[in-house]
């Protein structure tokens, strides 16, 4: 099963990263197959230090600033209690882990990594249909390399009436936030 989240990590300068990542689990939450990008921060964090934190969270403003790189300084956080590493206040629980294996062999690297330690702050609030639309449109955000414009801008035209039916001000502004980070992708592409 794949369960969206975010990820923190650090290089080996001690520079933190935050990314929306949804890795595969086990349903004990022991172990998580994470598979980012080769081009991501993420991916030469992980790469370098070899252990992150993965949290599940219901802020999806912050999800969609990270998927396309608007947050400009890391949440606040506090240390990670088995790792180097820093964990999201905000998050409802989360999962210090160690990689285990790199796979190298494709764009989309296959890094296996066992949990070390686990932690809970409070309840998981849940998804709405517009928190749920935003973490879709915040997905589809980040591919706008790989689908066609017309492809995206349909999904997107589904995911905004059901943000505009049941969104509050968060979920609002950070759907306009991923449409205009959209425009601005597919008119790179075509310059």
């Amino acid at each position: 099963m794949i369960l969206e989240g975010m990820v923190t990590s650090r290089n080996q300068e001690g520079e933190y990263n935050l990314a929306p990542m949804g890795p595969l689990v086990d349903p004990e939450m022991t172990h998580l197959v994470l598979r980012p990008f080769q081009t991501s921060r993420t991916f030469q964090n992980l790469k370098q230090t070899r252990c992150g934190v993965f949290h599940v969270v219901d802020d999806v403003l912050l999800l969609a600033k990270a998927a396309i790189g608007q947050v400009e300084e890391l949440p606040d956080t506090f240390p990670a209690e088995q790792i180097e590493g820093a964990v999201l206040q905000s998050a409802c629980r989360w999962y210090e882990f160690q990689i285990e294996s790199i796979d190298e062999s494709d764009m989309r690297t296959v890094m296996q990594a066992r949990v070390v330690h686990q932690g809970r702050i409070r309840d998981y609030f849940g998804l709405n249909r517009a928190k749920h639309a935003v973490l879709e449109a915040a997905i589809l955000a980040t591919r706008t390399h790989l689908i066609p414009q017309q492809e995206l801008s349909r999904q997107y035209e589904a995911l905004a009436e059901i943000v505009r039916k049941t969104a509050g001000s968060a979920e609002t502004e950070a759907f306009r936030l991923l449409e205009e980070y959209v425009a601005r992708a597919y008119a790179e592409l075509k310059s």
